[in-house]
């Protein structure tokens, strides 16, 4: 080793000089320091030396140091550049003096520390394989206890690179233990997870193959094999969920890694609990397997066995509550009572059915998304109850509640003075009422007073025309958006139209001859939905006021008060049927089967709990589950398809799979992404368009099919009597394709039952199977080719404009607030019923904007009823209307299908030919 380097500072002859210091001079060689001042002499160890400081100035400055025993030392004279570099010069050597110190100590006590790392890795190790022999996986428990019972405190002794040079020559033992202590445990699990499926899949080969009529895919497969305390499986449509839940049973069960009794699978509907039972049996019994003992249960079964080995006594489930068709009876049925005993509820009923039906779409956007076309005006718009077509959804509101009350009114009639100038056309106020002479002008205006951005010199029109009404002295009512949305709108009507000597007459049975309002039973369903949500996300009256309060289901708070208090009344009569009856509902029952396995007061006896149709699952199923595997050694294989969650109605809570990690902690996602069903196209198509919202879980679905041309297909009709004749005809060419000898199943999909009005009166029985079923219905079933005969824009086309009721949103904390988002996946769902082919069929100038997006996004052609190619070109301007060919005062052109709304036009264009439409895909 070299030798030390003397290091020497000391006072200046100037500094001397000016600061009177008397000659001194320190020296540092290794540890050691030796300081001399006049003739005497000081030595020592550097550590002697301690709070070291320098007061600088203006060019010398003094070194103040203590040494051990309390005594000061005070150096003057240093020029101000060497006092620094001599105060870091000690500082370092104190620092390296005491880092060697603390080397040689944990050098000293390796040994000992090395101990509990060297115990703690052979337990590890040890108890990785035992529970890779009994369970077949490493666990996130496993990993859990692992971590816990790691030694800790050795940073310290990995931090100094000595040791860590000293590791490295000791045994091969201690060198794997410490490498073992300091890799992620995570990466451990996964890598010896990784070598138990690469493993299985070999071992079990023979299995994975005969265990299912076809061969499990490798997604299967590796689905099979994880066994981690939380898993969830995101299946595609067509993916062979079924055989994946079966297959694990049968593995689970080859490997004795389960008992058959303490294996559970769920399901949500005797159906399916049946079905899942029956195909382990029959799947399993024949490789020598105890099947019959693992148990195939539906949440309601389930659930009140809970309950009755907890309490001791099994509960009733209210018979009208066992049965959805039942309980919307039941609820029906308690409607009609209050009806008849409550004069305020009936009021309420009726109002809340006729006219506030629909909720009002975002401020600003009232013109969106037209239901009907008015051949007459060439406008679209949406249809009253009195059949005219209005501009706006508030006017169609507005337009409804003067029809339920009797008033006779007149749509944009012209005022009664000619208005029109150079700068203004005729003046037709929004409604006129010809018994009173008055009119009624409605204002897109907030409750600050604000128009919307779009709505350019809107406010400037609005004080024209009230300018024209106080000129010429005519009656003007006047009422806002924000009064609409507060209900103010329709305390001022009650008040001042019966000034103007015109009487309101509710009146719920008076013949509509317009657009029908919402049925008793739709009204029904949507309540009996929201008092479900209620349950199961136990939401008492005070919570419900509150979020109503926060905004939480938009801006229509009147609407939804109304349907608050309709609810609370149906819903405290259903609580009361249920106590007079000494019942609970399954609502009830879920709540009350949780809370026995919460407190306590039931253990459970699985150890492995599969689920099957998870995205269907509510909030009350979750905790259920979710109590289930809360113990140690549980666990949880859920199974389902975030894009086909369409049961809303019934409960389902979407964010209990999308947000799955939040319910049932840390969990392995695995994904089934090979379709056994769909061609690829349709998979791409259907794929696109679910994955829009963005709150749906994202996956890749590939096809094991052969391809087809032209999966998807859209024929547009001009008029809705056409569709039958459009259905009729695209069966005939099904028909036609056929081979001799061969059938093929076409499925006539309707969003609502009223479309099975649309199957033809005639086809050939021979060469089709023809069946119709409602898309909710139809969930689980495939067929060659699926028709949706009427995808259209309108209250009830596709999407429904009544299913995704934002009120909802009052009892779902959770809740998707993306547009149609329940719409979406049923017409998901809808499309991923097929083997070969959807042939879906609109309506001229009531397109669906599912049409119009699956034009603009995936430039699929329109075909006309005789089969000629149809305009598909987007109008440039507006992105909704199609561009269509026109005749004018100057011959051809194109226009916008929106018109008049959007006045976009553009010439035809020849020899390209842009005036007929490019066949894409064909």
């Amino acid at each position: 080793m070299a030798a030390e380097i003397n290091k020497t500072w000391g006072a200046s002859s100037f500094g001397k000089l000016f600061t009177g210091a008397p000659d001194w001079q320190l020296t540092l060689q290794g540890e050691q320091f030796t300081l001399k001042v006049n003739q005497s002499t000081l030595a020592g160890n550097v550590l002697e030396l301690s709070d070291v400081t320098v007061k600088r100035g203006i060019i010398w400055s003094a070194i103040g140091m203590s040494r051990s025993g309390g005594r000061r030392i005070s150096l003057d004279g240093i020029p101000n550049s060497n006092a620094e570099r001599l105060r870091q010069e000690i500082q370092t050597a104190v620092e390296r003096i005491r880092y060697q110190a603390r080397v040689a100590e944990l050098l000293r006590t390796f040994k000992s520390s090395i101990t509990p790392v060297m115990t703690w890795a052979a337990q590890m190790i040890q108890a990785a394989k035992a529970q890779l022999q009994s369970k077949g996986w490493l666990t996130r428990e496993f990993v859990e206890r692992q971590q816990r019972d790691k030694p800790t405190g050795l940073s310290d002794l990995l931090s100094a690179p000595e040791v860590v040079r000293h590791i490295e020559g000791e045994s091969e033992q201690v060198q794997k233990a410490f490498k073992l202590w300091k890799q992620d445990l995570q990466e451990f699990a996964h890598d010896a997870n990784e070598r138990q499926l690469a493993k299985q899949l070999s071992a079990s080969k023979q299995f994975f193959e005969t265990v299912e009529k076809s061969p499990l895919t490798q997604e299967q497969a590796k689905a099979v094999v994880c066994l981690d305390n939380r898993v969830l499986l995101v299946a595609s449509a067509g993916s062979g969920k079924t055989s994946t839940m079966v297959a694990k049973a049968g593995y689970a069960l080859k490997n004795g890694y389960f008992e058959p009794e303490r294996m559970l699978l769920l399901a949500f509907n005797s159906d399916a609990a049946e079905e899942l039972g029956q195909r382990i049996k029959e799947r399993l019994t024949p490789l020598g397997l105890p099947a019959e003992r693992v148990v195939a249960k539906t949440f309601h079964a389930f659930g009140l066995d809970v309950i009755g080995q907890a309490t001791g006594k099994r509960p009733s489930l209210a018979p009208w509550a066992e049965d959805s068709g039942k309980d919307l009876e039941h609820l029906l049925a308690i409607v009609d009572d209050l009806k008849d005993r409550d004069v305020v509820f009936r009021a309420s009923w009726d109002i809340f059915r006729i006219v506030l039906g629909q909720d009002l779409p975002k401020f600003g956007k009232e013109e969106e998304s037209p239901d009907s076309w008015d051949g007459n005006s060439k406008q679209e718009g949406f249809r009253t109850l009195n059949n005219e077509v209005v501009k706006s959804r508030g006017e169609q509101v507005l337009a409804n509640w003067l029809f339920y009350n009797g008033v006779k009114y007149v749509y944009e009639s012209d005022y009664k003075v000619d208005t029109a100038d150079a700068q203004h056309r005729q003046y037709k106020p929004d409604f006129y009422f010809p018994d009173a002479g008055a009119y009624l002008e409605h204002w897109a205006v907030n409750e600050k007073g604000e128009t919307p951005p779009s709505f350019v010199g809107y406010k400037e029109g609005m004080t024209w025309k009230r300018e024209i009404h106080a000129k010429h002295k005519t009656k003007l009512l006047e009422t806002t958006m924000a009064d609409l949305w507060s209900g103010k709108a329709f305390q001022y009507l009650e008040t001042e139209l019966p000034k103007l000597g015109i009487t309101l007459d509710p009146n719920p049975e008076r013949p509509v001859p317009g657009r029908a309002p919402i049925e008793n039973p739709r009204l029904a369903r949507t309540i009996r939905s929201f008092i479900t949500h209620c349950k199961s996300n136990r939401l008492s009256q005070s919570e419900l006021r509150a979020r109503l309060d926060s905004g939480v289901a938009g801006n229509f708070k009147f609407r939804h008060t109304l349907f608050l208090r309709l609810a609370e009344r149906i819903s405290e009569e259903w609580e009361a049927r249920l106590k007079q009856a000494n019942c609970i509902d399954f609502d009830d029952m879920l709540n009350l089967a949780t809370d026995c396995i919460e407190q306590g007061r039931w253990t459970s006896p699985y150890d492995l709990v599969m689920v099957d149709e998870f995205q269907d699952a509510s909030q009350a199923r979750a905790r259920l589950v979710a109590a289930l595997v809360n113990a140690p050694n549980k666990h949880l294989f859920a199974v389902g398809d975030d894009w086909q969650s369409i049961n809303r109605f019934a409960g389902a809570d979407l964010g209990v799979m999308t947000d799955f990690e939040s319910k049932f902690g840390r969990a392995v996602t695995l994904k089934l992404e090979t379709t056994f069903r769909c061609p690829q196209g349709l998979c791409d198509i259907s794929s696109a368009f679910v994955q829009k919202n963005p709150a749906q879980l994202r996956k890749v679905v590939r096809s094991s099919q052969p391809k087809v041309d032209d999966p998807v297909s859209i024929v547009r009709v001009d008029d809705e009597t056409q569709i039958r004749t459009a259905v009729a005809k695209r069966v005939a060419q099904i028909a036609e394709a056929v081979s001799p000898g061969r059938k093929q199943k076409v499925l006539l999909l309707g969003r609502y039952r009223k479309d099975r009005s649309y199957l033809p009166l005639d086809y050939d029985q021979t060469r089709i199977e023809l069946e119709f079923i409602t898309v909710h219905s139809s969930k689980g079933l495939e067929g060659d080719h699926v028709i949706l005969p009427r995808v259209t824009s309108e209250t009830l086309g596709f999407p429904s404009g009544v299913a995704d009721d934002p009120v909802l949103r009052l009892a779902m904390p959770g809740g998707d607030g993306y547009e149609f988002s329940e719409e979406r996946r049923l017409f998901y769902v809808a499309l991923t019923r097929a083997r070969k082919t959807v042939t879906l069929v609109t309506v001229a100038h009531r397109e669906s904007p599912f049409i119009t997006e699956l034009v603009k996004e995936h430039r699929i052609g329109l075909r006309k009823l005789d089969g000629s190619v149809g305009s598909e070109e987007l109008c440039p301007q507006c992105g909704k209307g199609f561009m269509v060919q026109r005749r004018g005062k100057y011959g051809l052109f194109m226009g916008c299908s929106a018109f008049p709304k959007c006045k976009h036009t553009q010439k035809v264009q020849h020899g390209s030919d842009k005036s007929s439409v490019r066949q894409r895909n064909r």
